[in-house]
């Protein structure tokens, strides 16, 4: 009997396996994601406060990324607008070490 290949889990590119290391990263990857998270850690925006803090993004490119997210369970829509849950925050709170790191490497010569 020939070995199955698990198939990736819908939205993960580059995986075969769908592991959520590989998704997560994949989330994170895509354009606008992260500065998304930054421009979210200190609070609620509404879409305009966003877009205009994502340098004048494409609103169709900020409402797949919001969408995605909150499908995610990563942002969610408030009175006060759009704002990371407590697992967005979570993830936030581990870009701290990797921000260190990339500080520390680029003073070394890294990209």
């Amino acid at each position: 009997m020939a070995k199955q290949v698990p198939t990736a889990k819908p939205g993960v590119r580059g995986s075969r396996t769908g592991r959520p290391i590989m998704a997560l990263l994949d989330l994170l990857g895509r354009r606008w994601t992260l500065r998304i998270f930054w421009e979210l850690r200190e609070g609620a925006l509404t879409s305009r406060a966003l877009r205009t803090a994502c340098d004048e993004a494409s609103p169709t490119i900020l409402q797949t990324r919001l969408t995605e997210l909150r499908k995610a369970g990563f942002v969610e829509l408030t009175e006060d607008g759009y704002g990371l849950t407590a697992l967005g925050r979570e993830l936030f709170q581990t870009f701290t070490p990797l921000s260190r790191f990339a500080e520390r490497w680029s003073k070394q010569g890294g990209s």
